[in-house]
């Protein structure tokens, strides 16, 4: 079995920042394909073009592919083969109390993690039908978009907000139907 330090690092080669504009930060995503395919939130990916920049330090320029603001689910594709991509995993079978980790660039750190566990899973108030995650991780402008984990570094949700004091991810299920 992995160790924690291990996950998290494969989790960090599977994240990168999002940039709109010259130097305007927008946020993180997640390498969902070894071709170039990038997960993030509808609200960081606001432009037909962003530039993504892996971990790495490896820069490309991306079009925006597909956006369901109602998800606040977006994806991007940069035109580069052969990247480690996140491993997704089963966000239905996540339970309150397991561990999750959340990675991403919050105002501009690159690769920042931050743990946590999950308190509830489904539907919450004024967010729509769909089922979301709501874990205790800390969550900061810049980790929307990147990946939210699991223990074993699957990657179960995609981080969007902090909704009463709490870290919430749209599920990887909802990544999956996009």
């Amino acid at each position: 079995m992995r160790g924690f330090g291990e996950i998290a690092e494969r989790l960090r080669r599977s994240t990168a920042q999002v940039f709109l504009g010259e130097r305007r930060g927008a946020g993180s995503g997640v390498v969902w394909s070894a071709d170039g395919l990038i997960v993030t939130n509808a609200h960081v990916a606001t432009a037909p073009t962003a530039r993504v920049v892996l971990w790495d330090g490896r820069a490309f320029d991306a079009r925006l592919m597909a956006r369901d603001p109602r998800r606040d689910l977006a994806t991007l594709r940069i035109p580069v083969q052969g990247l480690e991509a996140g491993t997704s995993g089963d966000s239905a079978a996540l339970r309150p109390g397991e561990l999750v980790m959340a990675i991403g660039s919050p105002l501009g750190f690159a690769g920042a993690l931050s743990t946590g566990v999950v308190h509830s899973v489904g539907a919450l108030p004024g967010m729509g039908s769909q089922r979301w995650i709501r874990a205790d991780v800390h969550l900061a402008p810049g980790n929307s978009g990147g990946p939210l984990a699991n223990a074993q570094g699957h990657v179960v949700g995609i981080n969007t907000a902090i909704v009463n004091g709490l870290g919430v991810a749209a599920t990887g299920s909802s990544v999956v139907e996009f």
